[in-house]
């Protein structure tokens, strides 16, 4: 017989058929007459009942059924005669795969904090918390794909072995083959990365966007979703080591452009969840945040606020506010800013444009202002900026001259540079945290908890 999984079973239920399902077990209560199995296989939140008349079944068959075993289960689905559930399977035989001993199976109890589960990551996919994370990640993932598919983006593979340093920041993890102890050294001292691998300094990437947009530069409208690493001595619940990054670059696309593209990308993204996760997220709303499906459905049916890093600034210093970090022109916003804007003055999503070049990144393309960038943020309630992007600086000279006043190394950038030699083009383009996102769509607290493995200082277990 072909296995059918819960979710099927459930959603498209016919009594009196006979089926095979296999999972693990949640839990088993019952009497020396009957046993009830709540039996779930990761494909939905919700358990399949499994009833075992104890008639049928000898208890030494049984015994070996706890929470945490693996089963397979044969037998007739029925109308449930309990509240909870439509159908149940009356089993006919039970086998089990794996047991799962009650002594230390470390989920037997309920109601685990997230630390201990960060501790026995290798187990918390099983708990319906996680179990619901991380269907709705792959859904995320999916409907990425879908949306820029669909749009006519074609998906570019970026390197994660790099010789640059996207963001000018210098916090990168450094990917060699010398000897750590005692590597070669030149004439004045120098290690001698002509004797490395790639015969040069190289790093894991920190973002594909300037190779993402060599791409847009000759294919048009390109995005890459990729791992990105960021050697960050950073312990606080919004920082990883290891991260993916969704990264859009569209040739011809001015900042307007740019913006409408974001706004409709996480609109089509969070309308996505609801239509195809409810059940993970209704459990997540109901357990986690219960501010969760008000929040999902406010982004969606409110336009985004568009105003100026000035005009921001100067709402923030006349707000009736004490803030932790000072405001003032020239600095970057925080995230208690920020959050003030969505929540509190615009109530809306709010999209910030216009930012002093000298708290932004050397290739966004430079107002006549002299003094701003076309730089745009997105920020929603609860968690902030969630995209970051700007209109790319096409003008050859204007970017030679703003990477020499930042002390950049030219040399490095020389083939980025040759696009703007090379038939140039006016484009855009923005950068989305995967885990920023799933984040806001799970209303998880701590980034830890929506990648399935985290990566952070002095933590590499699994």
């Amino acid at each position: 017989m072909e296995r059918i999984k819960v979710k099927e079973l459930l959603s498209e239920p016919v009594v009196g058929k006979e089926v095979l399902v296999k999972g693990w077990v949640r839990t088993r209560r019952g009497n020396k007459n009957i046993s009830f199995i709540a039996l779930n296989d990761g494909s939905t939140i919700n358990n399949i009942q499994v009833v075992a008349d104890m008639a049928r079944f000898d208890e030494r068959q049984l015994r070996d059924i706890t929470t945490g075993a693996c089963i397979a289960v044969t037998g007739e689905l029925v109308e449930s005669q309990g509240q909870g559930q439509n159908v149940e399977i009356n089993a006919t035989s039970i086998e089990v795969y794996g047991k799962c001993d009650a002594e230390t199976y470390p989920l037997q109890k309920k109601g685990h904090s997230m630390e201990f589960l960060r501790e026995h990551a290798h187990l918390r996919f099983r708990t319906n918390t996680f179990g619901a994370v991380f269907r709705i990640r792959h859904a995320m993932a999916f409907a990425i794909h879908k949306y820029f598919n669909d749009k006519g983006f074609f998906y570019l593979h970026t390197p994660i072995i790099t010789g640059s340093d996207a963001e000018g920041a210098g916090e990168m993890f450094q990917v060699t083959t010398l000897e750590p102890g005692n590597p070669p050294r030149n004439e004045e001292g120098a290690i001698d990365y002509t004797q490395d691998f790639f015969g040069k300094p190289t790093n894991l990437t920190v973002s594909g966007q300037l190779e993402g947009e060599l791409g847009a530069l000759a294919l048009g409208e390109i995005y890459t979703f990729g791992p990105t690493f960021r050697a960050e001595n950073s312990n606080t619940p919004r920082h990883l080591a290891e991260f993916w990054m969704i990264e859009p670059e569209m040739a011809f696309y001015d900042l307007k452009d740019n913006m409408d593209l974001a706004g409709d990308f996480l609109k089509y993204l969070i309308r996505y969840a609801l239509d195809n996760c409810s059940d993970d997220l209704k459990f997540l709303n109901s357990m986690i945040d219960k501010e969760l499906l008000e929040r999902l459905n406010f982004v969606v049916s409110n336009e985004f606020v568009r105003l100026t890093y000035t005009e921001a600034v100067g709402i923030l210093t006349s707000a009736d506010k004490k803030w932790e970090f000072p405001v003032g022109w020239g600095r970057d916003l925080q995230a208690e800013h920020e959050r003030y804007l969505v929540e509190e003055h615009f109530k809306r999503p709010v999209i910030l444009i216009n930012y002093p070049k000298e708290i932004k990144a050397f290739y966004m393309k430079q107002n006549d202002d002299g003094k701003t960038v076309k730089a745009m943020d997105v920020l929603f309630p609860g968690i902030g900026e969630i995209i970051g992007g700007s209109q790319r600086e096409e003008n050859y000279d204007r970017l030679v001259s703003r990477i020499k006043e930042l002390g950049l190394p030219e040399k490095d950038l020389w083939w980025y540079l040759e696009t703007r030699k090379f038939g140039t083009a006016p484009h855009s383009g923005f950068g989305l945290g995967f885990e920023r996102m799933i984040l806001f769509m799970t209303g998880m607290s701590n980034i830890r908890d929506v990648i399935p493995f985290p990566r952070t200082p002095k933590n590499a277990e699994f």
